[in-house]
């Protein structure tokens, strides 16, 4: 649950980047960071092993739109922000994440050295029935592995379900991922058989990626 005062929004960016560009597009951003996270703190840096190979994956959280707002038209002003990295920059997307009731603050914190984004698309109108399942069995799911964040995002035609999960390596992944099945508790589908129900939402679409956290992550 999150805290009074917390963010409510994340923006989540996604960078695609040329082969063997991504130690030195991380060092720039690296460079560059102290003047930006002047103007609002970093939530989260990763970059992608697997899924859409090199990927840098960079998370804001924000207070709410009026403050994304502020800070990005500040930001604009620096002079070393942004990195200087465009020349690697094969594609870029932006997601506006509005964190579900139960998802945990993006603060600095030791998680693990593995995390897993996961984003589903729904129809319009079907979120509201996604956090009402998840409120029901987050408390037991996140006592085998703390959850990141999660939250939604509009996406044209479809809304979008973002979360994100930290383990401390891929063995401990899969025996998570094991446990929680066999036990009736992970995922919402497991959940909607053992207690032998109709699914209030069905995604159209998943996909995932495993990220590792960069060396100035806030998030490890």
């Amino acid at each position: 649950m999150r805290r009074p005062g917390a963010a409510v929004i994340v923006e989540l960016q996604s960078f695609t980047l040329k082969s063997r560009s991504p130690a030195t597009v991380e060092e720039r951003f690296k460079n560059a960071l102290p003047a930006r996270a002047a103007q609002s703190p970093l939530g989260g840096c990763w970059r992608s092993e697997v899924g859409v190979l090199n990927q840098l994956i960079v998370a804001w959280p924000y207070a709410d739109m009026n403050e994304r707002a502020r800070v990005g038209a500040d930001a604009a002003k620096l002079k070393d922000w942004p990195p200087a990295i465009d020349e690697f920059v094969l594609e870029q997307s932006i997601r506006t994440i509005t964190l579900a009731p139960f998802s945990p603050p993006l603060t600095p914190r030791r998680l693990g050295n593995l995390y897993e984004i996961r984003i589903y698309q729904y129809p319009p109108g079907a979120i509201p029935e996604v956090i009402a399942a998840w409120s029901e069995i987050i408390d037991e799911r996140v006592k085998y592995s703390p959850l990141v964040a999660a939250g939604h995002a509009d996406a044209g035609a479809f809304h979008e379900w973002v979360h994100i999960w930290a383990y401390r390596n891929a063995g401990e992944r899969e025996r998570i991922r094991e446990e929680t099945s066999r036990a009736g508790i992970w995922p919402i589908s497991v959940v909607d058989r053992r207690l032998g129900r109709a699914p209030r939402a069905v995604s159209l679409r998943m996909q995932n990626m495993l990220v590792v956290p960069t060396d100035f992550s806030p998030l490890h």
